[in-house]
């Protein structure tokens, strides 16, 4: 019977690997969820602008992002875009840490997808004589967009962004299908070269599910604090 070797993943050159890659997804996450949300709440408000070409390239881009499985996003941005540069571009960015930067880019456009639709339900949520109070004010649409309708929205739409937060965070593990060296692909490093598969993958299970529970906690904490009300 095998012995758990709980020093494998507290100590030495494979605790730092594992650390490594953990610090990586963490990196994915935040970049990727400050980059989403900002590109959420543009296509939202492009989708509620009352211009057709405006609503039209949302929707498109919406239904194009979220009809197509995110590993597919991750190949052709690790593989594909890469080959619509010139030849020198495109050998620097393979020597530059590129594997981050693909897995950045494909996250935030399907996260991002997915976050303006919640962001637009949000927005609908509102009753329309906050618009017309915004107006009143002699506030422009963007204006009154940031000042009375989206700090609105954004307590209404809390939950579910939460849930897409949660999402983002477990779908970084994807990234290591094109090389970037996250926390699943350090896991698997790690048992490729011990074959200590259940101390590696134990330790890539733990920290998923610890880094839920805090975004999970910091939500309900928010909620408790400044609860949705009325509007």
């Amino acid at each position: 019977m095998t012995v758990f070797d709980l020093s494998l993943i507290t100590s030495g050159p494979y605790h730092d690997m594992l650390l490594a890659g953990l610090k990586l997804s963490l990196q994915l996450l935040g970049v990727t969820l400050l980059l989403a949300l900002t590109l959420a709440l543009v296509v939202a408000m492009m989708r509620l602008s009352g211009l057709r070409v405006l609503s039209a390239g949302a929707w498109l881009f919406v239904e194009a992002i979220r009809n197509v499985p995110l590993l597919a996003h991750m190949l052709f941005w690790y593989f594909g875009a890469p080959e619509l540069l010139p030849e020198a571009a495109r050998e620097w960015l393979y020597a530059h840490n590129y594997e981050a930067v693909a897995a950045v880019a494909a996250l935030t456009f399907y996260t991002a997808a997915y976050m303006s639709e919640d962001v637009r339900s949000g927005l609908r949520a509102i009753p329309h004589g906050q618009f017309e109070a915004s107006r009143a004010l002699g506030f422009g649409f963007l204006r009154g967009m940031r000042l009375i309708i989206l700090p609105q929205a954004l307590r209404v739409t809390l939950p579910p962004l939460i849930s897409q937060t949660l999402n983002l965070w477990k779908d970084t593990s994807i990234a290591t299908v094109i090389g970037t060296a996250e926390l699943m692909y350090q896991a698997a490093k790690v048992e490729t070269e011990t074959f200590r598969s259940v101390e590696a993958f134990v330790f890539a299970t733990t920290c998923y599910l610890t880094v839920s529970l805090l975004i999970t906690g910091l939500a309900v904490t928010y909620q408790h604090f400044f609860p949705a009300r009325a509007v």
